[in-house]
């Protein structure tokens, strides 16, 4: 009777053990099914934004490994397995790791908003993190910059993101900053009008806005014009070489006589003393 007892219920034990495994692959089976769906679908979300392939991988990875995590301690707590002390272990862990990577996580995280954001991209010449140059990688953590000198550069997204960000390339042109000195003697009026047409005919130079050729200021050699012609960003340094070129030559074949510094020096003298004389009585 005994024997029958203990055979019924090692039995019943066996029975819900095996329908709680059974229970739980399942669980981990759907569960699985369900994480890579989900992961699927923010993935297209995120294509279909527009979003960095480089961030949409991370958060793929990111995103498994979390909800696989989740999925772990549901089937625990299924089992009967108390899952407390787990979600207490995992914050611990996510704390130390916050602060031991506390310089990594906020070039991340700038990261994450200069891709979501879009500042600049692959191929804009900008000034960024001090660094002026053109971009040729934005990377989660770092962003590289190769400068007119071709230095590559590595700056930090925190470094970025905290600081002014000028984009060079994100307007259809850009304007070049040129000064030409003029010399007391010419005819300004002359100069401004030779330098508009001879500046317009540069290549790649746009025309509306058109260049701006005015005086600028005044200094003892005489008069200073501004030379601004715009371009596309491309073709910045092809036209602010050839624009200096225009003036030198234009100047030259004018016949301009070459700036020169006046001074006038005047040196004021004391006036002499009068000459006094001692006369002697008769």
């Amino acid at each position: 009777m005994e024997t029958n007892t203990w055979l019924q219920m090692v039995a019943g034990l066996a029975t819900q053990t095996g329908m709680k495994i059974l229970g739980a692959i399942a669980l981990w089976i759907i569960g699985r099914w369900l994480v890579r769906l989900a992961v699927r679908l923010l993935s297209r979300a995120m294509q279909r934004g527009g979003v960095d392939a480089t961030l949409i991988g991370y958060v793929r990875s990111s995103c498994t490994a979390t909800l696989n995590v989740v999925l772990v301690v549901a089937i625990l707590g299924f089992f009967g397995v108390e899952t407390t002390s787990f979600a207490a272990l995992f914050a611990a862990i996510g704390v130390a790791i916050g602060m031991a990577w506390s310089g990594l996580l906020s070039n991340f995280a700038a990261g994450v908003f200069l891709v979501l954001l879009r500042p600049f991209k692959v191929g804009d010449f900008v000034t960024a993190g001090g660094i002026t140059g053109t971009v040729s990688e934005i990377g989660l953590l770092v962003t590289v910059i190769n400068s007119p000198d071709n230095v590559r550069n590595i700056v930090g997204n925190s470094k970025i993101f905290g600081d002014t960000i000028q984009n060079f390339s994100f307007n259809p042109y850009r304007r070049v900053d040129l000064t030409a000195q003029l010399d007391h003697s010419v005819d300004h009026r002359a100069a401004i009008q030779m330098l508009t047409a001879r500046i317009a005919a540069i290549p790649n130079v746009v025309r509306d806005p058109a260049p701006d050729v005015e005086i600028l200021s005044f200094n003892l050699a005489g008069p200073v014009l501004a030379v601004r012609p715009y371009c596309g960003n491309a073709d910045y340094w092809q036209v602010y070489f050839d624009t200096n070129r225009v003036i030198r030559e234009s100047f030259g074949e004018a016949a301009f006589p070459v700036p020169e510094y006046h001074y006038a020096i005047r040196t004021d003298r004391p006036a002499a003393a009068p000459t006094v004389r001692s006369a002697t009585a008769a």
